[in-house]
Protein backbone atom coordinates (compact mmCIF):
# COMPACT_ATOMS: atom_id res chain seq x y z
CA UNK A 1 0.00 0.00 0.00
CA UNK A 2 1.23 3.39 -1.17
CA UNK A 3 0.12 6.66 0.63
CA UNK A 4 -0.38 9.23 -1.70
CA UNK A 5 0.57 12.85 -0.50
CA UNK A 6 -1.78 15.65 -2.19
CA UNK A 7 -1.92 19.37 -1.05
CA UNK A 8 -5.29 20.33 -1.98
CA UNK A 9 -6.73 24.00 -2.74
CA UNK A 10 -3.08 24.63 -3.44
CA UNK A 11 -2.40 28.36 -4.39
CA UNK A 12 -0.63 29.20 -7.79
CA UNK A 13 1.33 25.85 -7.64
CA UNK A 14 1.76 26.08 -3.75
CA UNK A 15 0.70 25.60 -0.41
CA UNK A 16 -2.45 24.54 -0.04
CA UNK A 17 -3.34 21.68 2.67
CA UNK A 18 -1.96 18.38 2.53
CA UNK A 19 -3.45 15.00 2.84
CA UNK A 20 -2.87 11.58 2.58
CA UNK A 21 -4.76 9.40 0.31
CA UNK A 22 -4.96 5.50 0.25
CA UNK A 23 -6.82 3.43 -2.16
CA UNK A 24 -7.25 -0.08 -0.64
CA UNK A 25 -7.71 -3.36 -2.05
CA UNK A 26 -10.47 -4.03 1.09
CA UNK A 27 -11.43 -2.45 3.82
CA UNK A 28 -9.44 -1.95 6.35
CA UNK A 29 -10.23 -1.90 9.86
CA UNK A 30 -10.66 1.17 11.88
CA UNK A 31 -7.62 0.93 13.94
CA UNK A 32 -5.43 0.10 11.03
CA UNK A 33 -7.02 3.41 9.09
CA UNK A 34 -6.13 5.44 12.16
CA UNK A 35 -2.60 3.93 12.64
CA UNK A 36 -1.76 4.76 9.29
CA UNK A 37 -3.54 8.47 9.87
CA UNK A 38 -0.93 8.64 12.63
CA UNK A 39 1.96 7.89 11.01
CA UNK A 40 1.37 9.47 8.01
CA UNK A 41 0.23 13.00 10.57
CA UNK A 42 -1.86 15.33 8.46
CA UNK A 43 -4.52 16.76 9.68
CA UNK A 44 -6.52 13.70 7.68
CA UNK A 45 -5.62 11.00 5.61
CA UNK A 46 -8.71 9.80 3.10
CA UNK A 47 -8.88 5.81 2.36
CA UNK A 48 -10.57 4.70 -0.56
CA UNK A 49 -12.28 1.30 -1.88
CA UNK A 50 -13.39 0.96 -5.61
CA UNK A 51 -17.05 0.02 -5.86
CA UNK A 52 -17.77 -0.38 -9.58
CA UNK A 53 -17.33 3.13 -11.41
CA UNK A 54 -17.28 5.11 -7.80
CA UNK A 55 -15.66 4.70 -4.21
CA UNK A 56 -16.21 3.96 -1.05
CA UNK A 57 -14.53 6.62 1.02
CA UNK A 58 -13.43 7.27 5.14
CA UNK A 59 -11.55 9.92 6.68
CA UNK A 60 -9.34 9.67 9.77
CA UNK A 61 -7.54 11.78 11.31
CA UNK A 62 -4.40 11.57 13.66
CA UNK A 63 -6.91 11.49 16.59
CA UNK A 64 -10.14 10.16 14.80
CA UNK A 65 -12.21 9.35 12.36
CA UNK A 66 -14.17 12.64 10.67
CA UNK A 67 -17.17 12.59 8.82
CA UNK A 68 -16.49 14.32 6.06
CA UNK A 69 -13.06 16.13 5.24
CA UNK A 70 -13.28 18.79 1.77
CA UNK A 71 -9.39 18.95 1.35
CA UNK A 72 -9.29 15.18 1.75
CA UNK A 73 -11.92 14.56 -0.97
CA UNK A 74 -10.53 17.42 -3.56
CA UNK A 75 -6.80 15.47 -3.14
CA UNK A 76 -8.46 11.96 -3.63
CA UNK A 77 -10.41 13.48 -6.69
CA UNK A 78 -6.48 14.32 -7.94
CA UNK A 79 -6.01 11.22 -7.35
CA UNK A 80 -8.98 9.34 -9.35
CA UNK A 81 -8.18 11.36 -12.04
CA UNK A 82 -4.75 10.22 -12.57
CA UNK A 83 -5.55 6.73 -11.96
CA UNK A 84 -8.89 6.28 -13.47
CA UNK A 85 -9.14 9.54 -15.70
CA UNK A 86 -11.09 12.96 -15.66
CA UNK A 87 -15.08 13.44 -15.06
CA UNK A 88 -17.41 12.66 -12.47
CA UNK A 89 -17.41 9.56 -10.12
CA UNK A 90 -19.77 9.54 -6.84
CA UNK A 91 -18.29 9.00 -3.16
CA UNK A 92 -19.79 6.99 -0.61
CA UNK A 93 -19.64 8.55 2.82
CA UNK A 94 -20.60 6.75 6.21
CA UNK A 95 -23.49 8.53 5.60
CA UNK A 96 -25.28 9.75 2.34
CA UNK A 97 -23.12 10.33 -0.75
CA UNK A 98 -21.09 13.41 -2.33
CA UNK A 99 -19.96 14.15 -6.49
CA UNK A 100 -16.81 15.13 -7.33
CA UNK A 101 -15.89 16.38 -11.06
CA UNK A 102 -12.26 15.83 -11.96
CA UNK A 103 -11.00 18.28 -14.55
CA UNK A 104 -8.22 20.86 -15.51
CA UNK A 105 -7.96 24.47 -15.51
CA UNK A 106 -5.24 26.05 -16.89
CA UNK A 107 -3.08 23.28 -17.12
CA UNK A 108 -3.56 22.26 -13.53
CA UNK A 109 -5.83 20.12 -11.60
CA UNK A 110 -8.78 21.37 -10.88
CA UNK A 111 -11.58 19.22 -8.74
CA UNK A 112 -15.36 20.12 -7.26
CA UNK A 113 -17.36 18.67 -5.26
CA UNK A 114 -21.28 18.80 -4.63
CA UNK A 115 -22.03 18.90 -0.92
CA UNK A 116 -24.71 16.63 1.01
CA UNK A 117 -27.69 18.39 1.80
CA UNK A 118 -26.47 21.33 4.25
CA UNK A 119 -28.57 23.50 7.35
CA UNK A 120 -27.72 25.66 10.10
CA UNK A 121 -28.99 26.27 13.81
CA UNK A 122 -28.80 28.32 16.59
CA UNK A 123 -25.69 28.03 19.44
CA UNK A 124 -26.43 28.32 23.11
CA UNK A 125 -25.26 32.20 24.47
CA UNK A 126 -23.80 30.58 26.93
CA UNK A 127 -21.79 28.22 25.01
CA UNK A 128 -20.64 31.41 22.59
CA UNK A 129 -19.59 33.27 25.92
CA UNK A 130 -17.23 30.39 27.36
CA UNK A 131 -15.51 29.75 23.45
CA UNK A 132 -14.91 33.51 23.25
CA UNK A 133 -13.15 34.06 26.33
CA UNK A 134 -10.49 31.08 25.28
CA UNK A 135 -9.85 33.08 22.18
CA UNK A 136 -7.32 36.39 21.44
CA UNK A 137 -10.31 38.19 20.76
CA UNK A 138 -13.28 39.27 22.58
CA UNK A 139 -17.12 39.75 22.14
CA UNK A 140 -15.95 43.71 21.06
CA UNK A 141 -13.87 42.33 18.01
CA UNK A 142 -17.11 40.20 16.55
CA UNK A 143 -19.15 41.50 13.70
CA UNK A 144 -22.22 42.12 15.20
CA UNK A 145 -23.77 41.55 11.04
CA UNK A 146 -22.77 38.29 11.34
CA UNK A 147 -24.49 36.18 13.91
CA UNK A 148 -21.97 33.44 15.37
CA UNK A 149 -24.09 29.75 14.14
CA UNK A 150 -23.66 26.41 13.66
CA UNK A 151 -23.98 25.51 9.85
CA UNK A 152 -23.27 22.25 8.89
CA UNK A 153 -21.71 20.26 5.32
CA UNK A 154 -21.15 16.91 6.70
CA UNK A 155 -19.58 18.10 9.79
CA UNK A 156 -20.80 20.77 12.19
CA UNK A 157 -18.49 24.10 11.52
CA UNK A 158 -19.05 27.46 14.10
CA UNK A 159 -18.97 30.04 11.95
CA UNK A 160 -16.96 33.23 13.79
CA UNK A 161 -16.86 36.53 12.15
CA UNK A 162 -14.42 39.20 13.01
CA UNK A 163 -14.50 43.02 11.92
CA UNK A 164 -10.56 43.50 12.21
CA UNK A 165 -8.02 42.15 9.96
CA UNK A 166 -5.39 42.50 12.45
CA UNK A 167 -7.47 40.54 14.67
CA UNK A 168 -8.14 37.94 12.59
CA UNK A 169 -4.37 37.86 11.28
CA UNK A 170 -3.21 37.49 15.35
CA UNK A 171 -6.07 34.73 16.56
CA UNK A 172 -4.78 32.13 18.78
CA UNK A 173 -6.50 29.98 21.35
CA UNK A 174 -6.26 27.78 24.26
CA UNK A 175 -6.32 24.08 22.93
CA UNK A 176 -7.43 21.92 25.86
CA UNK A 177 -10.41 24.29 26.39
CA UNK A 178 -11.00 24.77 22.97
CA UNK A 179 -11.15 21.07 21.79
CA UNK A 180 -13.52 20.44 24.95
CA UNK A 181 -15.97 23.23 24.42
CA UNK A 182 -16.07 21.41 20.12
CA UNK A 183 -16.16 17.78 21.88
CA UNK A 184 -19.50 18.79 23.79
CA UNK A 185 -20.90 19.75 20.82
CA UNK A 186 -20.05 17.73 18.13
CA UNK A 187 -17.94 21.00 16.24
CA UNK A 188 -15.38 19.90 14.21
CA UNK A 189 -14.26 23.21 13.34
CA UNK A 190 -14.29 26.70 14.24
CA UNK A 191 -14.40 29.20 10.93
CA UNK A 192 -13.05 32.54 12.05
CA UNK A 193 -13.65 35.19 9.33
CA UNK A 194 -12.93 38.43 7.70
CA UNK A 195 -14.86 39.78 5.11
CA UNK A 196 -12.54 41.95 2.70
CA UNK A 197 -15.83 42.40 -0.32
CA UNK A 198 -19.05 40.51 -1.19
CA UNK A 199 -16.87 37.71 -3.19
CA UNK A 200 -13.99 37.32 -0.69
CA UNK A 201 -13.44 36.20 2.42
CA UNK A 202 -10.73 34.81 4.56
CA UNK A 203 -10.48 32.34 7.13
CA UNK A 204 -8.48 31.00 9.80
CA UNK A 205 -9.94 27.21 11.26
CA UNK A 206 -9.06 26.35 14.71
CA UNK A 207 -9.20 22.37 13.84
CA UNK A 208 -8.75 21.24 17.90
CA UNK A 209 -11.28 18.78 17.50
CA UNK A 210 -9.19 16.31 15.12
CA UNK A 211 -6.09 17.36 17.48
CA UNK A 212 -4.58 20.15 14.99
CA UNK A 213 -4.27 23.27 15.98
CA UNK A 214 -5.08 24.87 12.66
CA UNK A 215 -6.27 23.74 9.28
CA UNK A 216 -4.66 25.79 6.14
CA UNK A 217 -7.61 24.83 3.83
CA UNK A 218 -10.97 23.23 4.79
CA UNK A 219 -12.99 22.76 1.97
CA UNK A 220 -15.88 21.27 4.14
CA UNK A 221 -15.94 25.01 6.21
CA UNK A 222 -15.90 26.83 3.00
CA UNK A 223 -19.16 24.56 2.06
CA UNK A 224 -20.89 25.49 5.60
CA UNK A 225 -19.95 29.43 5.00
CA UNK A 226 -21.91 29.15 1.72
CA UNK A 227 -25.17 27.42 3.98
CA UNK A 228 -24.51 30.03 6.50
CA UNK A 229 -24.76 33.12 4.22
CA UNK A 230 -27.82 31.45 2.21
CA UNK A 231 -29.85 30.79 5.26
CA UNK A 232 -29.18 33.83 7.19
CA UNK A 233 -29.63 35.85 4.08
CA UNK A 234 -26.95 37.65 3.93
CA UNK A 235 -25.43 36.34 0.24
CA UNK A 236 -28.47 34.24 -1.27
CA UNK A 237 -26.28 32.54 -4.24
CA UNK A 238 -23.56 33.06 -6.21
CA UNK A 239 -19.60 32.81 -6.33
CA UNK A 240 -17.42 33.57 -3.40
CA UNK A 241 -13.47 33.18 -2.92
CA UNK A 242 -11.83 31.94 0.18
CA UNK A 243 -8.32 32.49 0.95
CA UNK A 244 -7.22 30.55 3.88
CA UNK A 245 -3.73 29.66 5.53
CA UNK A 246 -1.81 33.00 4.38
CA UNK A 247 -1.09 33.95 8.56
CA UNK A 248 0.52 29.90 8.18
CA UNK A 249 2.42 30.37 5.37
CA UNK A 250 0.28 27.87 3.28
CA UNK A 251 -1.80 29.97 1.16
CA UNK A 252 -4.55 27.97 0.26
CA UNK A 253 -7.89 29.53 -2.28
CA UNK A 254 -11.11 27.60 -2.30
CA UNK A 255 -13.72 28.52 -4.69
CA UNK A 256 -17.48 27.84 -3.51
CA UNK A 257 -20.48 28.67 -6.01
CA UNK A 258 -24.29 28.29 -4.64
CA UNK A 259 -28.13 28.84 -5.67
CA UNK A 260 -30.58 30.59 -3.60
CA UNK A 261 -32.45 27.24 -3.32
CA UNK A 262 -32.49 26.62 0.67
CA UNK A 263 -30.73 23.30 1.43
CA UNK A 264 -29.53 22.63 -2.00
CA UNK A 265 -26.08 21.49 -3.00
CA UNK A 266 -22.95 23.80 -2.66
CA UNK A 267 -20.11 23.29 -4.86
CA UNK A 268 -16.81 24.25 -3.69
CA UNK A 269 -13.32 23.47 -5.98
CA UNK A 270 -9.90 24.15 -6.29
CA UNK A 271 -6.30 22.92 -7.53
CA UNK A 272 -3.81 20.30 -6.34
CA UNK A 273 -0.47 19.55 -6.34
CA UNK A 274 1.44 16.65 -5.82
CA UNK A 275 4.10 17.15 -2.15
CA UNK A 276 7.23 15.26 -3.28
Amino acid sequence: MKVEKISAFSYKNDGGNPAGVLFMDKMLSDNEMLKIAKEVNYSETAFLLKQGDDFRIRYFSPETEIPFCGHATIASGYSIGQKFGLGKYTLFLNEGNIEVDVGEKNGESFTSISSVQTHSKEIDEEYITNLIDSFSFNKNDLNQDYPIKIAFSGNNHLIVFLKDKQKFSQMKYDFPKVKTLMEKENIVTISILWKENENLYHSRNAFAYGGVVEDPATGSAAIALAEYLRNAGLKKSGEIEILQGFDMNQPSQLFVSFSDVDNSSVKVSGTSRVIK
